[in-house]
């Protein structure tokens, strides 16, 4: 007598939960990078000094330069006050983590973070095509974008609220949570206006459909007025459009235009490939989607801190609206779960996945050290990017990533940019009465030598003394504290070679400081100098480079 057929075991579950597992741990993996934005460190020091003053960090209680420095435009205190404190609640939450766990815990916070946005790309790429495999690739092509903004600040926390926005729109239930998520967003940071073009532009889809207006309409009213409760209240509209008047914020990368013609990446192939679906499903287009990849392109195009809003709307849209879609077989599913698991293996092993720690190679660690232990206090001048680490390690800085004055920025310049000989530099460092300087070298995304550092050595300086070098800072000061003595002026050369070599052995991306002592010593007659670091620049490049090329054959090769 034949046995009647056993069912089956139900694999689909367990491989779905296999996958959604896998692509989670592959995500926090990949923005588990470690803690180097130089912004992150005034970040967490603004959150202590919440938690331990509770009050707001307003007036400026890091920078002894903010509060003499007079207004360059109308307006510029108040949106210093909304530098300062646009992001408590973020910045409260951020030294949170670091007080529970240390920096490995604050890297963590912000894997966990991105994770949740890509997480939310893919539920609603999932729920717009009906497949898990869809939403798990609409999620992975929004990390390849996030992981160029895995930033350990507050700002990532708009992009995460703009991805979740989006589903509880996409979902149309539940509005209620879109005021209370407004509130919590506007305490965190400025850009919660984009809460307001998100639900606007489902609430324009329901009057052009008309289902649902009056619920819409109430949401929308509701996220508007209740984000009104944050320290600037409706202000930060304001303080975003006076940026457009300040050329320190028009110096910073972030607010640069995004540039469409350069080598392809991320941001240019989501933003044409999502173009090119709408335009070819064109019939299908939502009126909500049609607003808002209208309102995400034209950000992203004015500001480059703006694209990830592209990386967060453009996934969901090729996924709905790809034109070719065909059913997958179940083997695909196995192959995705491979992929990920085989991913998440190189990047555990590479040890790119859970660098749990700060970079603490890029900042003055031993230099602060140093200056404590002697008892230098300053008046200090620093540069731009130590300024956060130094406000972090309790030293009052004359500037910091904070962008609080022009006036400030200006004489930065002078003092940073001078050429040797220049008196300006001299007059602005006796203005602000300092005494102490901890400087690196080198501007890393240009490459740009400071002519700071070759001008407080050269023989006609007499004023300042070298007293500390390391791969990461200088220290010069005015008067040699008891039992220091000056350090010979050779070492500034074996400080920037060691700088240089240091940074691009642990960021091979940016090479240009390789470059420029290549230049310096073949202007200095150094030929044996030059050499080796235009090899080492050729070994390293930046980018494709034939005129760095053909110097080198020119010069080394004849």
């Amino acid at each position: 007598m034949r046995k009647p057929d056993l069912p089956r075991p139900d694999t689909s579950r367990w491989l779905n939960a296999a996958l959604l597992a896998l692509a989670a741990l592959f995500l926090l993996g990949l923005f588990s990078t470690e803690l180097a934005d130089t912004d992150a460190w005034w970040h967490l020091a603004s959150g202590r000094y919440i938690a331990h003053t509770h009050r707001l960090p307003a007036p400026d209680p890091f920078a002894y330069t903010t509060a003499r420095a007079q207004d360059a435009y109308p307006g510029e205190a108040a949106t210093r006050r909304f530098n300062l404190t646009h992001e408590w609640l973020a910045q409260l939450a951020m030294y949170g983590f670091e007080a529970a766990g240390g920096m490995g815990a604050v890297v963590l916070w912000k894997a966990l973070l991105l994770a949740l946005l890509c997480g939310a790309v893919g539920w609603t790429a999932a729920r717009r095509t009906g497949s898990l495999l869809w939403g798990i690739a609409a999620a992975l092509a929004a990390s390849s974008l996030a992981i160029e903004f895995a930033h350990d600040r507050p700002s990532i926390l708009s992009y995460v609220f703009t991805a979740v926005f989006l589903a509880i729109c996409e979902r149309g239930r539940r509005l209620w949570l879109l005021p209370v998520l407004s509130l919590v967003w506007a305490n965190c940071h400025g850009g919660f206006f984009l809460g307001w073009i998100i639900v606007g532009a489902y609430t324009a889809q329901a009057l052009l459909r008309r289902t649902d207006v009056r619920r819409w309409l109430a949401a929308s009213l509701a996220t508007i007025v209740v984000s009104g409760a944050n320290p600037n209240g409706f202000g930060a509209i304001e303080a975003v459009l006076r940026y457009r008047q300040s050329p320190l914020q028009a110096s910073l990368i972030e607010w640069s235009p995004a540039s469409l013609w350069g080598s392809p990446y991320a941001f240019d192939l989501l933003l044409y490939a999502a173009a090119l679906t709408m335009i070819w499903s064109w019939r299908r287009v939502r009126p909500a989607d049609w607003l808002l990849a209208a309102a995400f392109a034209a950000a992203a195009l004015t500001a480059f801190r703006n694209e990830m809003l592209v990386g967060v709307l453009a996934p969901i849209l090729i996924a709905d609206y790809f034109p070719w879609k065909r059913r997958l077989p179940r083997a695909a599913r196995y192959a995705a779960a491979a992929l990920l698991a085989a991913g998440l293996v190189w990047g555990a092993g590479t040890g790119r996945f859970f660098q749990l720690r700060a970079a603490e190679w890029r900042f003055p660690v031993e230099a602060t050290r140093f200056l404590r232990e002697h008892g230098i206090r300053g008046p200090l001048f620093n540069t731009y990017e130590y300024g956060g680490y130094l406000i972090w390690q309790g030293e009052p800085v004359f500037i910091d990533g904070r962008a609080l004055s022009e006036q400030v920025f200006q004489d930065y310049r002078v003092i940073l940019g001078s050429p040797p000989g220049d008196p300006a530099r001299g007059q602005t460092l006796e203005r602000y009465g300092v005494t102490a300087i901890v400087a690196n070298g080198f501007e890393y995304n240009s490459g740009t030598l400071y002519p700071l550092v070759p001008a407080l050595m050269s023989p006609s300086e007499t004023s300042w003394h070298l007293i500390y070098e390391d791969a990461q800072a200088l220290v010069f000061v005015r008067e040699l504290p008891a039992g220091v003595t000056a350090l010979p002026a050779g070492r500034v050369d074996s400080h920037l070679e060691n700088e240089c070599r240091l940074h691009v052995e642990r960021d091979p991306e940016f090479s240009l400081c390789a470059r420029t002592l290549a230049s310096l010593y073949l202007r200095v007659g150094d030929r044996e100098r030059a050499r080796r670091w235009l090899k080492y620049y050729l070994d390293h490049p930046y980018g494709d480079d034939p005129e760095a090329q053909r110097a080198y054959v020119q010069f080394f090769e004849r």
